[in-house]
């Protein structure tokens, strides 16, 4: 058994109201098979180890190359499909969202209580053909390569970036202790390479 990620920090970097993190996969392709269960568990382990606590959720979703290329140009003003795409939610807009919308409830009943409500942590859209394409000159396989890109998206929601070459160094660092813990179980294989096109 795989032993979970150390956190970064005993802090939480997010908290939610009363309850755990939960991860919410679709697969929208079918270019590549897709083991959905194994990704969404990779993905709350990543979650647990950057400190994630209470009831927060995250979508990874699984799409094709025609619905990644759409996303890249109506949000990143880019043309063609790209591996992957982050929409974090702010968790100030998640209060917003949650809190500031007219009340849908009986005269009897009380407001709801923010603590029951999750905190929206936003989706991470992968592109499995994109992947399958550069997995054999980036991690070397599609699973490594879907990995990779499943932690980096997350990274990316919880406020991650790689702007600036320090900001890059401590992400890429985190996203290859995430995947010895929680991927691997042990070192990088042979021939990993963690080079991310922007």
């Amino acid at each position: 058994m795989v032993e979970p990620a150390r956190p970064r920090s005993e802090t939480p970097r997010r908290v939610g109201g009363d309850g755990e993190p939960e991860v919410f996969a679709a697969d929208e392709q079918n270019a590549v098979p897709i083991d959905l269960l194994r990704w969404q568990r990779l993905a709350e382990g990543v979650l647990r180890a950057e400190g994630v606590r209470g009831l927060a959720e995250l979508s990874v979703l699984f799409v094709s190359e025609a619905e990644i290329a759409e996303l890249n140009h109506d949000y990143m003003g880019k043309d063609g499909p790209t591996d992957v795409l982050a929409f974090p939610i702010d968790a100030g807009e998640a209060e917003i969202v949650l809190h500031n919308q007219p009340p849908n409830r009986a005269p009897d009943r009380s407001p709801p209580d923010p603590g029951d409500m999750p905190l929206l942590l936003g989706d991470v859209v992968v592109c499995p053909a994109v992947a399958a394409r550069q997995a054999p000159e980036h991690a070397g396989t599609i699973d490594d390569e879907l990995a990779l890109l499943v932690v980096h998206g997350i990274l990316h929601v919880l406020g991650h970036d790689h702007d600036e070459p320090e900001a890059a160094a401590r992400m890429r660092a985190r996203e290859l202790e995430l995947l010895t813990d929680l991927h691997w179980g042990g070192p990088a294989p042979e021939g990993f390479r963690q080079e991310h096109d922007e």
